[in-house]
């Protein structure tokens, strides 16, 4: 199972719409979904290594998946790559 991470920033929209559509996948057992606030010390530390231009940012097996409201296209290639392993 694969581990994907989320980090949020308060009143933000996309990662509202990024965190319900990932804990649906975790619920159907595709990944394993660690949501990180970006202004505690993990996040921070992921900002400054990833350097996202807006939020979420996302990581997935802790490599840059997305910055940003994740596309559905993207989202869907994620999901068949997840249910082939």
């Amino acid at each position: 199972m694969v581990n994907v991470t989320l980090v949020t920033t308060p009143a933000c929209h996309f990662c509202d719409d990024a965190h319900q559509r990932l804990h649906a996948l975790e619920r159907a057992g595709l990944l394993r979904l660690t949501a990180v606030p970006a202004e505690s010390p993990q996040g921070e530390a992921l900002i400054a290594e990833h350097r996202p231009g807006s939020f979420p940012l996302t990581l997935v097996a802790g490599r840059y998946f997305h910055a940003g409201r994740i596309p559905r296209g993207k989202l869907a290639r994620l999901v068949d790559r997840l249910g082939a392993r």
